[in-house]
């Protein structure tokens, strides 16, 4: 049966610069088109971990060489700038694989917009390194003329630190649906989605944060109504005693085991366990939700249930 799918991809799914970019991306999209050919509609959200990364130290090089000239670019506009580069690589990769295999169908990247709450608690404690090193005066000079929070990183420098917040809503969710509606295949919430928060009017301010690809991803499949939410990592199935020799991989998870593993701190945070926590959030979120965390290459096999971790709703 036809399902509307809901996919986030990892970093191992887009490599860790444009070259490993060009070759990942052509992997990947046989992967996802192997869904869109079983019938599926499909959405994929993904990471941009090394590729913003790459963009802010960009950036930040451009300031150093000429500071009276440029300013620090704000960390949202990294982020649409990574979604921009990262969805035209995917859509071109994906529509190329589906017209090889005669499917005619359109791909369109969204610059995704994610609102979130500027009460989250995590703006109190930003957590989030990102950016290049800097020696203590430029984080000084940082701190006092941007108030930028800072850190000092293992005695290899300062980096600054921003909020990781929960998604709240995305913005371009109407946007997204149409394109569904007529037989599109969406790429959004790149990169967790651009942080954005509500001010004066209909003005929607970009936040300092990074929103977790994992969450966003499956909080556009609730604003969707997506049957299934798979979070695609480097391992088959989600196992409890990882590295242990009593490790034991999970099959089907029911939500009350999944809280119970989580609880007993069962998954590395940073790790697998948001990814296990978004997928039980997107499985208790409505009747009939299921998720699924597996290998990119075993995605189709994951949806007949022969292979990953899946939590039932």
């Amino acid at each position: 049966m036809a399902k509307k799918i809901v996919i986030a991809l990892g970093g191992n799914a887009l490599g860790s610069n444009l070259p490993e970019q060009m070759k990942a991306v052509k992997i990947t999209a046989k992967a996802i088109v192997d869904l869109i050919a079983q019938g599926h509609e499909v959405v994929i959200a993904h990471g941009n971990g090394p590729q913003v990364g790459m963009i802010q130290n960009a950036m930040t090089e451009l300031v150093r060489s000429d500071p009276d000239k440029y300013i620090p670019c704000p960390l949202s506009v990294c982020v649409a700038m990574s979604q921009g580069y990262i969805g035209y690589d995917l859509q071109n990769a994906i529509r190329e694989e589906m017209l090889d295999r005669g499917i005619d169908k359109g791909v369109a990247t969204v610059l995704t917009q994610v609102e979130v709450d500027p009460d989250d608690p995590a703006f109190e404690n930003p957590t989030k390194p990102i950016g290049a090193f800097m020696t203590k005066e430029e984080a000084e000079a940082l701190v006092r003329e941007r108030d930028y929070k800072v850190i000092e990183d293992a005695g290899r420098g300062y980096r600054r630190v921003v909020a990781s917040p929960k998604p709240v809503s995305i913005v371009e969710l109407g946007t997204i649906e149409s394109l569904i509606d007529t037989d599109h295949i969406v790429v959004a919430c790149g990169g967790g989605g651009i942080p954005v928060f509500r001010t004066n009017g209909h003005h929607l301010k970009g936040a300092a944060a990074v929103i977790d690809k994992d969450f966003a991803a499956s909080r556009l499949a609730q604003q969707l109504n997506a049957d299934v939410l798979i979070i695609l990592t480097a391992v088959e199935k989600v196992a409890i005693h990882f590295g242990k020799p009593d490790q034991e991989w999970l099959t089907d998870l029911t939500p009350e085991e999944t809280q119970k593993y989580i609880d007993a701190g069962e998954f590395a945070p940073g790790s697998m366990l948001p990814k296990v926590q978004a997928a039980l959030e997107f499985a208790t979120s409505g009747k009939g939700r299921k998720a699924l965390i597996t290998l990119l290459e075993k995605a189709h096999e994951g949806i007949e249930g022969k292979t990953g971790t899946t939590i039932h709703g």
